[in-house]
């Protein structure tokens, strides 16, 4: 499934980028909650080097996604970026 880029995502992205830390701080703050909205949920995991995310779906379908901190800063500015998510088990 692809997620949707809208203002929800947006604006966690935005919050990312707002933080101002590189990859290696994100690293020593690592988080799996750190942002929440409605239908997201999620933060840096320090495995993959990049942001996990749950996307609840309209009927509460999870899906798992992750995004670079290059991709976040790219969302932030309204750029184009697709972002598939796989459903949870």
């Amino acid at each position: 499934m692809d997620i949707p880029i809208e203002d929800e995502l947006k604006s966690i992205c935005i919050e990312i980028v707002n933080q101002d830390y590189s990859t290696h701080q994100w690293l020593e703050i690592e988080s799996s909650d750190m942002f929440q909205s409605p239908s997201f949920v999620g933060g840096f995991d320090a495995d993959e080097l990049e942001f996990c995310f749950s996307y609840f779906y309209e009927n509460s379908t999870e899906f798992w996604f992750q995004f670079t901190l290059d991709q976040a800063k790219s969302i932030s500015k309204g750029e184009s970026v697709k972002l598939s998510g796989l459903k949870s088990e």
